[in-house]
């Protein structure tokens, strides 16, 4: 029997109501902010990635899906959700527009990692960027964003961590600082640490392992190797974001997962849960659309998985709104009924009442059970009776009171009553 690929899964009815839920809590959020839907392809240019997340991460030595087409182009699976947006920027021309330009996505990424709880191979971001202005105030909006969607939400027990990893002129010294650090460890460090510390020194500081955090606890702070322009704009926006009543902790390992980041990054974590779980994330990519082809271009961001979302909505046992069901559920004895119900079925569509109706040769007990499975807030009783005097039998399922009515004062009745909550 065939089964989902691992690391992937069917999201089923019963579950799409969270999705609902946390998809209209950001885009009523995005609309809040004056952020614009963007769709990008499902796939792009591989090098797209390769060029922007670089080498030395796991996105791009381990994770990436990558194939190449019959043309002959190497392809990859959207790996994240900023680099396919700054391409679009560039592709249509957006910096023409006033600045910064604020958009929002939806999309799948896929990454070839080990299935965990709230961490899959196929799993769903929601994210935004605002890209053309270096001001330190939209670093602190779309932190506030991200405060504001989690509280939307319902999700209240999280921190809010920051820290700044300077930009290339200042970053550079940190690097070595940090390479001389981690040499006289070697010996403890985990295989991929090894790698790290010659490939990409900053991830160093992102291990998870228990015997890297220890090294890494004791290495040196990056903020203090930051320019005077890379300090001056992380003070402005710990001054912003403290106007705005934002609570955050500074977090001098913070790097993110990703290499395009420059100045300001942040993390939204669970307090039950630690550093390994976040919630979201993101900062400035001041280097990226350059690093693409275009001029340099400041640029900030934020991202979230909504499978971890979800998890984390789930275990604090939050109550999210049933996604809505039919008004009526229509019910019929005998063939003749069968027919009226069908008839009328369609009539009520066409007049936009969501209706559902009986199927097959069910006792009427039967059909009642199936409508309170479905939660239906009325039911509709076709029989021999009811195609002769052309009434039908109009039941409240909740009070289990019921009437006989006119068939042609059907649509008016349901669009007067107010659905059972």
């Amino acid at each position: 029997m065939y089964k989902a690929p691992r690391g992937t899964s069917d999201i089923l009815p019963k579950e799409q109501a969270y999705w609902k839920y946390v998809e209209e809590k950001a885009v009523s959020l995005c609309q809040l902010y004056g952020y614009q839907p963007l769709s990008t392809p499902i796939f792009e240019d591989s090098q797209l990635f390769t060029r922007t997340v670089a080498g030395g991460t796991d996105i791009v030595d381990k994770e990436m899906y990558t194939f190449t087409d019959r043309g002959g182009q190497k392809l990859a699976l959207r790996a994240e959700g900023t680099a396919p947006v700054c391409r679009a920027y560039l592709e249509h021309g957006l910096f023409n527009s006033p600045q910064p330009v604020r958009l929002y996505y939806f999309g799948p990424a896929f990454r070839y990692e080990r299935p965990q709880a709230g961490r899959h191979r196929q799993h769903h971001q929601f994210g935004f960027e605002a890209l053309g202005d270096a001001d330190p105030a939209i670093d602190a909006e779309v932190i506030e964003m991200a405060q504001q969607f989690f509280l939307s939400l319902g999700l209240s027990q999280f921190s809010i961590q920051l820290n700044s990893i300077g930009c290339k002129l200042c970053q550079p010294k940190y690097v070595e600082a940090l390479k001389q650090h981690y040499s006289a460890y070697v010996a403890r460090l985990c295989p991929d640490c090894k790698t790290r510390l010659a490939r990409n020194p900053l991830r160093l500081l992102d291990c998870k392992k228990a015997s890297c955090q220890k090294i890494a606890e004791i290495a040196p702070k990056i903020t203090d190797y930051l320019c005077h322009e890379c300090q001056a704009h992380f003070q402005s926006a710990q001054g912003y974001l403290k106007l705005l009543g934002i609570p955050f902790q500074l977090n001098y390992r913070l790097v993110r997962g990703l290499d395009y980041y420059t100045r300001t990054v942040f993390e939204v974590e669970p307090q039950e849960e630690g550093a390994q779980s976040a919630l979201g994330g993101g900062g400035r990519y001041d280097n990226l659309i350059e690093a693409l082809g275009g001029k340099p271009t400041p640029a900030v961001g934020f991202a979230a998985g909504i499978e971890r979302l979800i998890l984390n909505l789930k275990r604090q046992n939050l109550t999210i709104p049933p996604l809505p069901a039919p008004v009526a559920f229509i019910a019929y004895l005998g063939k003749e009924a069968k027919m009226e119900a069908v008839k009328l079925s369609s009539q009520l569509r066409k007049a936009s009442i969501a209706v559902m109706q009986a199927i097959g040769d069910k006792s009427l007990k039967a059909q009642l059970r199936q409508a309170n499975v479905f939660g239906t807030s009325y039911t509709i009783i076709i029989g021999k009776a009811e195609i002769e005097s052309r009434t039908v039998i109009f039941r409240d399922m909740r009070s289990g009171e019921q009437k006989s009515i006119p068939q042609t004062e059907i649509v008016t009745t349901l669009k007067q009553t107010q659905p059972l909550g």
